[in-house]
């Protein structure tokens, strides 16, 4: 599909890797992460600490398997609502 990646810091050394632009394209949402939905589909992998991704260990895998085990419904423009947009100046 192509696209910008994100990779979302979670906590003890993992990532959750997604479509950076998955709610601007329309995407469905698929999971909450704090006070922001995650559009589209995605994965967590391990960070190793040196700027690469890695497996996760069998503690990881089994909080991942638990937290995202059931699906989760969204209302009508809830995603949408959710796009914001952060400037910086140089």
């Amino acid at each position: 599909m192509g696209g910008y990646i994100e990779m979302v810091d979670l906590d003890d050394c993992t990532l959750l890797v997604c479509n950076e632009e998955g709610k601007l394209i329309g995407l469905e949402g698929n999971r909450r992460l704090g006070c922001d939905i995650i559009a589209g589909t995605f994965f967590i992998a391990g960070d190793d600490g040196h700027g690469d991704l890695c497996s996760l260990n069998d503690r990881q895998l089994n909080q991942y398997a638990q937290q995202f085990a059931e699906p989760q419904s969204f209302r009508l423009g809830e995603v949408e609502e959710k796009i914001s947009f952060t400037i910086c100046s140089m």
